[in-house]
């Protein structure tokens, strides 16, 4: 099995891929997808929608060497012209591997989905240790700074506290 079809086949696994021409239009207009992946027999007005799809979704739409047969197969229908990738770390390796084949259409894409990817990585990275110092309770951002310990002469030492005037203390009946 080839490369790309087999980690479309873990997106689909993983439920990160949207099949079809509906579902795929839903994710790019909900800013969910990431990368938009057309069959190469595909018909010219299913092409023309998924490029739509991707202007509106500001993702990149790449073609693939394959049929539709060979790509609904891999996503587990028995035909699709186009999907949507909503992982951003699948779509970044997907399409370096069509960059290898195909580097004049996917070199560009390629290159974009992978910058992305590095600071998805990033972020998750950060997000995780801030997780995990909340859960050794360091540097709570709600509490206070701890007081500062002030050096102070034995003179300008505080006694301890004593009522002034008089202290009236009632009996309860």
């Amino acid at each position: 099995m080839d490369s790309v079809l087999h980690l479309l086949s873990i997106a689909r696994k993983a439920g990160r891929v949207e099949v079809g021409e509906e579902p795929v239009g839903a994710a790019a207009r909900a800013h969910q997808a990431k990368l938009i992946l057309t069959a190469a027999d595909g018909a010219d007005n299913s092409l023309r929608r998924a490029s739509h799809f991707a202007e509106a979704g500001k993702v990149p739409v790449l073609p693939t060497p394959y049929t539709k047969g060979e790509l609904g197969g891999t996503v587990g229908r028995s035909a699709c012209t186009m999907l949507a990738l909503t992982d951003i770390g699948l779509a970044s390796a997907i399409a370096e591997k069509l960059a290898v084949a195909d580097p004049e259409h996917c070199a560009a894409a390629a290159e974009e989905l992978k910058v992305a990817a590095g600071k998805a990585l990033q972020r998750q990275k950060e997000r995780r240790a801030h997780e995990k110092n909340l859960q050794k309770k360091k540097n709570k951002p709600w509490a206070p700074p701890p007081p500062k310990a002030e050096k102070r002469s034995p003179k300008a030492q505080k006694k301890p506290f004593a009522p002034k005037g008089k202290l009236t203390i009632k009996k309860q009946p």
